[in-house]
């Protein structure tokens, strides 16, 4: 028996018209992908992997004594991926607290690990801080099916990147939005507007679930400041001591704003670009489900379910560990999905009744995809009748 891709094609486009239910999205890293450089034809902003390899390469012909490589060796040793800034910087500023005055952490100085972490964090902002390239693309889709419909219940965007992507491509669809912040010159943290949720049903909410660019810590407070302001070592990148360091000033926050959305009846939460790489980000969304059983959340995974190698191993096996144990959370890849806990392969698309024939679904053979954020967001775009390729 196969997952039949008619009804549950029927069933995304239910979930996606309805006005009075909670609705929300998290796009993680891979959504940024879907964007082109149009100058070189690649990403426009790189993922994680490859943040990792530009701050690697800036180290390629260091001596096996420096800095930088005895941190990776420090790393490998300690068992940490060194594959993953989160886990690089947490390391960094766990040994930088210790070293506070001056003293020696496993022969890293106290200069040695800030000048590092200064480093990563530089790269980080110069490699993301871009703006959208001219023409149509999956952010200013999203933002204008976002801006077009009529909810009852305001639209919870949940992000992991820490790019400008998104307030872009709102502002130039003139779509308001909230992000936890209020103020002009040194707009602040509000954390009894994020908790209490009471503002313009039409107002989208915009969390940034692991921090943003233009976060800085002004006098001990989190502020938000101009694109512009990048690169300092006070701006606030993903880091496990986000939690601890900034309390709920604005990281746990943004974290109970996950929560709490998912815990809201009928709720239903669209993934799309994440890897379920991050523990903090899974146990949250898991917990919940477990709490609130008429919640849902939908993944829409890039790609085959399967590695094309000898072994077959998975892709995202968190991902396909997750949906097998609840039954609230569906993990749909190319060729199979998990449904229900039942993972099993689609049935060949036939729209034989012609339900889908206005939409421009991305076919991977005869399987429809929505792994890629620009096809999901073209689905999106056509649920509202928009076929513009219009610039913004």
């Amino acid at each position: 028996m196969k997952h039949d891709p008619i009804r549950h094609l029927r069933n995304l486009r239910l979930l996606l018209s309805q006005n009075k239910s909670p609705l929300g999205f998290l796009l993680a890293a891979g959504c940024p992908l879907s964007v082109k450089d149009p100058s070189t034809g690649n990403p426009l902003l790189p993922d994680m992997s490859g943040l990792t390899k530009l701050i690697s390469d800036n180290h390629i012909a260091d001596t096996a004594t420096s800095p930088y490589k005895r941190l990776i060796d420090e790393l490998v040793k300690a068992g940490k991926n060194t594959k993953n800034l989160e886990d690089v910087l947490t390391y960094i500023r766990s040994m930088k607290e210790v070293s506070t005055g001056g003293g020696n952490v496993r022969g890293f100085t106290e200069g040695e690990l800030s000048t590092l972490e200064t480093e990563i964090c530089t790269t980080i902002s110069s490699a993301v801080t871009k703006d959208l390239p001219e023409g149509n693309n999956s952010y200013r889709k999203f933002a204008r099916w976002v801006g077009a419909i009529d909810r009852e219940v305001p639209v919870e965007v949940f992000t992991t990147n820490y790019d400008l992507l998104l307030e872009q491509a709102f502002e130039e669809q003139s779509v308001p939005y909230f992000d936890g912040f209020s103020g002009s010159r040194y707009p602040f943290f509000d954390i009894h507007s994020v908790e209490d949720n009471r503002l313009p049903r039409y107002w989208a909410r915009l969390w940034k679930l692991h921090g943003s660019v233009n976060w800085k810590s002004v006098k001990g407070e989190v502020c938000r400041l101009s694109k512009d302001v990048v690169g300092s070592p006070e701006l606030i990148y993903p880091s496990k001591l986000k939690y601890d360091q900034s309390r709920k000033m604005p990281f746990l926050a943004m974290s109970d704003r996950l929560s709490s959305f998912l815990l809201q009846p009928q709720a239903v939460l669209f993934v799309c670009g994440y890897s379920f790489s991050d523990e903090h980000i899974n146990d949250t969304i898991i917990n919940a489900l477990k709490v609130n059983q008429t919640a849902n959340v939908i993944a829409l995974m890039y790609g085959a379910m399967k590695k094309t190698t000898p072994s077959g191993e998975l892709n995202f096996p968190e991902a396909v560990k997750r949906a097998a144990e609840r039954p609230n959370l569906s993990v749909w890849h190319d060729e199979e999905a998990v449904i229900g806990a039942q993972r099993r392969e689609w049935a060949k698309f036939e729209d034989q009744k012609k339900e889908f024939s206005n939409f421009t679904l991305k076919m991977v053979g005869d399987l429809v995809s929505f792994g890629d954020f620009d096809a999901f967001t073209t689905f999106l775009s056509e649920l509202i009748g928009d076929h513009t390729n219009a610039d913004k």
